[in-house]
C-alpha cells in the first residue's frame, strides 16, 4: 500500500468518526483518532471496531493501517497536517442543532494551532446549523489560538452524505461531495485529500458555508418529504381495489425529474439524520421570521406513521392477543434505534395495555435500554412469531426475508402485517391474515 503523505486525525470515533478514520487508513493515511472515553480508545488501539457498522472491521483486517487512538486533541493537532471533526450537534428544544460539543472540539484544536507553523486544514463533518461554520465556530478557532481563518489555517465545512449500515461504502463511493470553504486553498486541500479517498471519482461541490450548511439540511429535508410523499401513496393504494404502491411507485421513479429512491411506501421514516434535520430546516425558518410549511408537513405526517399502525393493530388484534414486532433498528443492517418507528409503536401498544413481543437481529440490547421490561425479547424471530397472535413486520432485514409459511403455523389465525411487502410472495399468506401495506383489496 502507498503511503499518503498526508497525516490525518479525526476528532470523535462514533458511528460517523471511527468509519471515517478507517476508511482514510485503508488508503494508506496516517490516522491519528481522538475520542474522551477511554474505553472507545482502548478498543479501537486493540485493532476493533468500536462501533456496530457492517464492513468497517473488515476493512482493517485486510491490511497493516496505521490507525491509532488517544484522548488529547492538541495532540493529535500538532501530529497531523489535517484534523476532521465528527462530534455530535443535538438538537435543542426549538429543533436547532447546539454547537457546544463542537466548540469544546475548536477549543483544543485551537491549542495545537497556537504552537503550530505549519498551515493546517480543520474539516467540520458534524451537521450545523446556516451560519454557525464562518460564525461561532471560525471565530473559536481564530481567537483561542491567535491566528486567522483562510491565511494561518484552513476550514471546511464538509457534511456526511451516510447512511447508517452502509457508511463505508457511502464514504468511499459518494455521490458528490459537498464543500463550504473558508478559501481556495483549504477548499482545494480538501478536494486532493477527498479524491485519494474516494474510489468514484466524484464531483465537488465547493461554495461557502452558509450556502454549504443550508444544502445539507434541505437535503436530508427534501428526502424526508419523498419517504411520506411515497407513504402517502401507500395509505391511498391499500383503499383502491387492486391497487398496489410498489407498481405505482415504480412507474413514477421513471421520470426523471423524480426518480425512484426513496419512493418505498411503507412506514415512517427514523434514524439520527433525517428527522433532526427536517426539524431543523423548519426551526431555522421560524428563527427568521417565516415558516417551512412543507417541512413542518411532513413532520406531523411521520409522527402519526405510528398511530396508524397502532389503529391497524387494534382492529385485527384479537382481545387480550400478544402483539410480535420484527425489527427494532430504524433500517436494516444498523443496531441503532434513534426514532426508530418499531421501538416507537412498541412503546404505544405498551402504553394500551398489549403484550408485545419483540425481536431485531442487532438492535435488542440498545432497544432493551429503552424498552425495559415492558416489552419480552425473543432470541428468534421465529420465536417472536411463536408467541404472537398479531406480528408486525417493521424493519425490512435479509433475515426476515427467508422465513418460511411453517414459521407462522398452518391454522391461519395469526395475523401478519407486512410493512414493506417483503413476504408477499413467500407463501405466506395461505397461512396468515396477511396485510401487505401499500396494497389494496382484490376486486
Amino acid at each position: 500500500m502507498d503511503k499518503n503523505p498526508a497525516r490525518v486525525s479525526v476528532i470523535g470515533l462514533g458511528r460517523l468518526g471511527y468509519p471515517l478514520a478507517a476508511c482514510f487508513a485503508s488508503k494508506g493515511y496516517s490516522v491519528i483518532g481522538v475520542d474522551l472515553d477511554y474505553r472507545t480508545v482502548e478498543t479501537v488501539n486493540l485493532g476493533r471496531s468500536p462501533v456496530h457498522e457492517p464492513s468497517v472491521q473488515e476493512l482493517l483486517n485486510v491490511g497493516d493501517y496505521d490507525l491509532k487512538a488517544i484522548t488529547d486533541v492538541k495532540e493529535a493537532v500538532l501530529d497531523s497536517d489535517v484534523t476532521l471533526v465528527v462530534v455530535p450537534t443535538p438538537s435543542e428544544t426549538d429543533g436547532s442543532f447546539t454547537n457546544k460539543y463542537v466548540l469544546n472540539a475548536c477549543g483544543s484544536i485551537a491549542e495545537g494551532l497556537a504552537k503550530k507553523s505549519a498551515y493546517h486544514l480543520i474539516v467540520l463533518v458534524s451537521t450545523v446549523m446556516p451560519g454557525s461554520t464562518g460564525g461561532v465556530i471560525s471565530r473559536k478557532l481564530e481567537e483561542d489560538s491567535g491566528k486567522t481563518c483562510g491565511v494561518d489555517f484552513g476550514l471546511c465545512y464538509v457534511p456526511a452524505f451516510v447512511a447508517l449500515g452502509s457508511v463505508v461504502r457511502n464514504f468511499l463511493h459518494p455521490d458528490y461531495l459537498l464543500v463550504g470553504e473558508s478559501d481556495p486553498k483549504s477548499g482545494d486541500m480538501l478536494e486532493e485529500l477527498y479524491s485519494h479517498l474516494c474510489e468514484n471519482n466524484p464531483p465537488f461541490a465547493r461554495m461557502n458555508f452558509v450556502n454549504a450548511e443550508l444544502t445539507k439540511l434541505a437535503t436530508n429535508a427534501f428526502v424526508s418529504t419523498k419517504i411520506t410523499f411515497g407513504n402517502m401513496l401507500a395509505q391511498f393504494c391499500e383503499q383502491l381495489p387492486d391497487a398496489h404502491v410498489d407498481i405505482v411507485t415504480s412507474a413514477l421513479g421513471l421520470d426523471a425529474r423524480i426518480g425512484e429512491t426513496y419512493l418505498k411506501g411503507g412506514m415512517g421514516f427514523g434514524g439520527p439524520c433525517l428527522v433532526r434535520d427536517n426539524v431543523a430546516l423548519a426551526a431555522l425558518a421560524q428563527s427568521m421570521g417565516g415558516q417551512a410549511r412543507l417541512a413542518e408537513a411532513t413532520d406531523e405526517s411521520n409522527l402519526k406513521e405510528v398511530t396508524r399502525l397502532a389503529a391497524l393493530i387494534k382492529a385485527k388484534r384479537i382481545q387480550d392477543g400478544t402483539v410480535g414486532i420484527l425489527g427494532l433498528s430504524y433500517k436494516p443492517g444498523t443496531d441503532v434505534i434513534d426514532a426508530s418507528q418499531g421501538v416507537l409503536l412498541a412503546q404505544s401498544l405498551v402504553k394500551e395495555g398489549v403484550r408485545v413481543v419483540a425481536y431485531d437481529p442487532a438492535a435488542m440490547d440498545r432497544a432493551k435500554q429503552v424498552l425495559g421490561e415492558s416489552v419480552c425479547f425473543s432470541d428468534s424471530a421465529e420465536d417472536c412469531i411463536q408467541q404472537s397472535n398479531l406480528v408486525i413486520l417493521t424493519t425490512a432485514w435479509k433475515e426476515f426475508e427467508k422465513l418460511e409459511p411453517e414459521a407462522f403455523g398452518s391454522s391461519g389465525s395469526r395475523v401478519l402485517i407486512d410493512c414493506w411487502r417483503i413476504l408477499e410472495d413467500s407463501g405466506v399468506a395461505a397461512v396468515t391474515d396477511y396485510i401487505p401495506l401499500g396494497v389494496g383489496p382484490r376486486g
